[in-house]
């Protein structure tokens, strides 16, 4: 079996983040490494992104709201709202490259003359785009801490044995010992052997559901297209 790589997003434009190549094999499939790697990526790179679309939205709407009253909240709204579409582009190409299926094209936006001097704030997918940002934060930390905690546990757990000597021992002998009262090095390396096999067995399914409940989140709010 030959491996080769290609984008199934070529005809997508090429706007804020360029969709990752694909690994496929000789019939043109996608590997099950690559569609793997990319579930992770996406769910680890989510907490960065995450927080900053979260910071930079929640300052610019409490500041913008707030200096209404002296005009200088209007910019500042439309510049929030011009930040959130841009970062609606980058989680849509993300969603596209991920799950394989890009998210529907915005509209087309008219003309400076044509939309007026304000119409940012009266374009209604600018704030669904501000509101995802908002709403996708929580779920993106529950994501990057549930992978990183199923990634860890499993390569944590498969080589204890190999680094377990390294621990200190004081009045217990391992989680083993704390939970159960067994003592002895063997049974807490097959212990600790046995929740990274859990971890391993279950990691790809668990990737799966979060990949899916993160990017669907994407599909409900958002739209694809330049800002």
């Amino acid at each position: 079996m030959t491996t080769t790589t290609h984008s199934p997003h070529s005809s997508l434009p090429q706007t804020g983040s360029r969709p990752l190549p694909v690994r496929t094999d000789s019939d043109g499939r996608e590997t099950r490494r690559g569609r793997f790697g990319r579930q992770v990526g996406y769910l680890l790179s989510g907490l960065p992104m995450g927080i900053a679309a979260f910071v930079l939205m929640v300052t610019g709407l409490a500041f913008g709201v707030g200096t209404l009253v002296v005009v200088l909240g209007l910019p500042v709204l439309i510049g929030t709202l011009a930040m959130a579409r841009y970062l609606a582009r980058v989680e849509a190409d993300h969603i596209a490259t991920v799950t394989g299926r890009p998210l529907p094209e915005r509209d087309a936006a008219p003309g400076f003359a044509e939309r007026g001097r304000w119409a940012t704030l009266r374009d209604p997918q600018a704030w669904r785009d501000l509101v995802h940002a908002v709403l996708a934060f929580p779920v993106r930390v529950a994501s990057f801490c549930f992978t990183l905690t199923w990634l860890v546990g499993a390569v944590g757990g498969l080589t204890y044995g190999l680094w377990s000597w390294s621990l200190p021992r004081g009045d217990n002998d391992g989680l083993l010992d704390l939970a159960y009262g067994v003592t002895g090095r063997g049974p807490d390396i097959l212990f600790n052997t046995a929740i990274g096999v859990f971890f391993l067995l279950t990691m790809v399914p668990l990737v799966r559901g979060l990949t899916v409940a993160q990017a669907s989140l994407g599909r409900v709010l958002l739209r694809r297209g330049d800002v």
